[in-house]
């Protein structure tokens, strides 16, 4: 990371918060499965580095149908969950990887790296960060809409009635999620759905859950909805017309739960 950049571990979320200020200038260390090759490779070049192993930032917690994760949770953590979050947690990576990555990390990750991003976005979860004028909660989905500048704490989702996942795998892929959708029956009732490997960031599938009666329709309401690029996984073209099928088989699944 170079000699000059500053090394700060901070003992608390407050301090943690006040050691990243603006987030100008600054590299978040947890994991590391990402920053570390950057670091070593002279990619990243910050002035501060914030190590975040001892802020207090890894935990599971429940409270009255709520349960809220720490930043710094490892993913391997979240595989016993129910679905869709279990399930997507368990398909990231291999065992190495999910024991070290964290919920933070990979939840603000650039794009193809954010898997837990779907599972959160179906679920409504509220994303906990810090930074310019301090503390805010807001959706998951305005959060990773303009996450800049922020240093994330925690996320927190209520427990559905049920949840489904599905995603496209391709053996020359390796890890690497070509796309997945997750799904959600919330205790209301409502059908919720998220997909990542579609865009930059994932994407709440909002006109595929105004169709989730009918499950054909809503897989082709998603495939109109989106416009994946090129990436040397998949071909935007390929992801278009593989959603509706997810789009079904996750809808599928819920019905079979209910």
């Amino acid at each position: 990371m170079g000699s000059s950049a500053e090394v700060i571990q901070p003992g608390s979320p407050s301090e943690a918060a006040s050691a990243f200020g603006d987030g100008d200038g600054v590299a978040v260390l947890a994991g590391g499965t990402l920053l570390v090759p950057d670091l070593h490779f002279g990619r990243a070049r910050p002035e501060r580095v914030i190590m975040l192993g001892d802020a207090g930032l890894n935990y599971v917690s429940r409270s009255n149908g709520t349960v809220t994760v720490g930043a710094t949770t490892p993913i391997v953590a979240l595989v016993g969950e129910s679905a869709p979050l279990g399930p997507c947690a368990a398909s990231i990576g291999d065992n190495e990887i999910r024991a070290q990555a964290t919920v933070g990390g990979n939840l603000c990750a650039p794009a193809g790296f954010g898997d837990l991003q779907g599972p959160l976005l179906a679920l409504g979860a509220t994303a906990r960060s810090a930074g310019v004028g301090g503390e805010r909660s807001e959706s998951l989905e305005d959060f990773l809409a303009d996450r800049a500048g922020r240093l994330l704490l925690d996320v927190s989702y209520a427990e559905p009635a049920a949840g489904a996942f599905a995603s496209l795998g391709r053996p020359h892929a390796h890890h690497y999620t070509v796309m997945a959708v997750s799904g959600v029956r919330t205790a209301g009732g409502a059908t919720q759905l998220a997909v990542v490997g579609a865009g930059e960031v994932g994407s709440r599938l909002r006109s595929a859950e105004a169709l989730a009666g009918d499950a054909e329709a809503a897989g082709d309401a998603a495939g109109a909805a989106v416009n994946p690029s090129d990436d040397p996984l998949a071909s935007g073209w390929y992801r278009a017309r593989t959603l509706p099928a997810l789009v079904k088989q996750v809808l599928s699944e819920l019905e079979a739960s209910a």
